[in-house]
């Protein structure tokens, strides 16, 4: 029998112990250089001059609306196909998330709508790169700027991603990552914000340490340490999940190529399946891949998605639906009395997605296995039509 393929594994190697146990023993927990270490490497490689490591991501994009002055009155022009914290960040500053309908083929927001949405009560544009797909980053920066807003960039999924050179994290006023264990790179739990906008970060910094001043150059920080200049959060990330990011980070290259390797054995496998849509990638795009996820052609719904589904689950395959809409969660339609109908894109990807196990150690045999499964419940999908 075939040993569980699960969705997701962290790739965890002795040179990461070794950081951590450097930081265990160093007898300095928080605050001290390996997260300084990890900010400079990961702003390096987003091509930003800051990095402001912090809790999550969804507390980078919380602090980042803060530190933007969004709070209650404002609208915050964003997609409903993503991952609940982008519009939750919203949400937290008490603004309003005014959602716009994706593009059918790169799964971020369509820019055409972009402008459609924005208005007098519009602060901010927070535009995802689903599954780390930088498409239409351009166009959404160029719309900020012709309207005088900032853009800010939710690259959650797409650390060192990069269109025609040029780095995701780059594009927006500020750009977020994050790195939960599905990450390209992991912290654990934690996130990062990159910027190039000194005032920008210093006041990120401030936010994350409970409102605390930035110490001035030559200043102790302790002489600061019961100075609070403004409400503030403990959003801060620790020494041991810094020092993991950092031995990460130093891996960076060698995890994205493991990445590619099995998204390619997956596109060379199923690329002769009509019943699939596979990711797109645009022409000058090197991804690095954050999931891979498939999804099932016009003429196919829910109902056979989540058949295939549980049926791979049976089958030691790990698969998840990536991602139900935002404004169809149960709160969102409490809240905004938002119903079906109302994005359809959007909402007709979501019915017809199909997320595969990736990981950067999963072997050929591996990714054989899982579209072997697949495959046989397309085909049992396919008889009882």
């Amino acid at each position: 029998m075939h040993e569980e393929i699960p969705l997701s594994r962290p790739d965890i190697t002795s040179a990461e112990e070794e950081c951590v146990l450097q930081a265990l023993r160093s007898g300095r927990l928080s605050q001290g250089p390996f997260v300084e270490e990890f900010e400079r490497l990961v702003a390096q490689r987003a091509q930003c001059r800051h990095g402001v490591a912090v809790s999550s991501g969804t507390d980078g994009l919380h602090l980042v609306l803060r530190a933007l002055g969004v709070g209650p009155g404002d609208e915050v022009v964003t997609t409903p196909f993503s991952f609940v914290a982008s519009s939750n960040a919203i949400l937290m500053v008490g603004a309003t998330p005014k959602f716009v309908d994706i593009c059918p083929t790169s799964l971020n927001m369509d820019p055409g709508k972009v402008v459609e949405a924005i208005g007098p009560r519009t602060k901010a544009i927070l535009a995802v790169e689903a599954f780390g797909n930088p498409t239409h980053m351009q166009a959404y920066q160029t719309i900020a700027a012709r309207h005088e807003i900032p853009l800010i960039e939710d690259c959650c999924e797409a650390l060192g991603t990069t269109h025609r050179g040029r780095a995701c994290g780059h594009y927006g006023r500020a750009g977020v990552f994050g790195f939960y264990p599905n990450k390209q790179i992991t912290t654990g739990e934690g996130g990062m914000i990159v910027t190039d906008d000194e005032r920008l970060a210093a006041t990120c910094r401030s936010l994350r340490n409970q409102g605390r001043p930035i110490p001035k150059p030559g200043e102790h920080a302790l002489g600061t340490w019961l100075a609070h200049d403004r409400l503030g959060y403990n959003a801060r990330l620790d020494e041991l999940s810094s020092a993991l990011g950092v031995a990460q980070m130093r891996r960076l290259d060698e995890l994205i190529t493991g990445r590619q390797r099995v998204a390619r054995g997956y596109l060379t496998r199923l690329m002769h399946r009509h019943e699939l849509i596979l990711p797109t990638v645009d022409e000058g795009t090197e991804m690095s891949w954050f999931v891979f996820v498939v999804r099932l052609a016009t003429g196919w719904g829910r109902v056979e998605r989540d058949r295939i589904i549980a049926s791979l689950r049976r089958h030691d395959v790990g698969a998840a639906d990536y991602f139900p809409c935002i404004h169809l969660q149960p709160f969102y339609r409490e809240l905004f009395g938002y119903r079906e109908g109302m994005f359809p894109i959007a909402e007709t990807v979501s019915q017809r997605t199909i997320a595969l196990p990736f990981f950067t150690r999963m072997t050929d045999r591996d990714v054989g296995f899982v579209v072997q499964t697949l495959e046989l419940m397309l085909e049992r999908e396919l008889l009882a039509r």
